[in-house]
């Protein structure tokens, strides 16, 4: 699991990707219930990190989606595509199914 706080922005997203690439053989949670503001960049981040997951058959999962993010999912048409959950224990669930 990468949990994750603060904005997810340009300035620092190599982080977060260089967390997800030590996740590289198992299924990827990423928490960001303490993320108050994500840019287009982070986003991007956030979805390379999923296109990975499906081309190498790794579940993923995001959990503490708050309202401002789930703003920016669904009218960047991402909220269809992003699985999302409400708890760690729900995305936990989906995944290892």
């Amino acid at each position: 699991m990468i949990k994750l706080t603060g904005p997810l922005v340009l300035s620092n997203l190599f982080e977060f990707q260089d967390a997800s690439r030590r996740e590289a053989d198992k299924s990827v949670i990423v928490d960001i219930s303490g993320v108050p503001y994500m840019d287009s960049a982070g986003l991007g981040a956030v979805i390379s990190i999923f296109a990975s997951c499906q081309r190498t058959n790794r579940g993923f999962a995001i959990t503490g989606v708050s309202p401002r993010i789930k703003t920016l999912f669904q009218v960047t048409h991402c909220d269809g595509l992003l699985p999302c959950f409400e708890t760690i224990a729900a995305a936990d669930t989906a995944i290892s199914q």
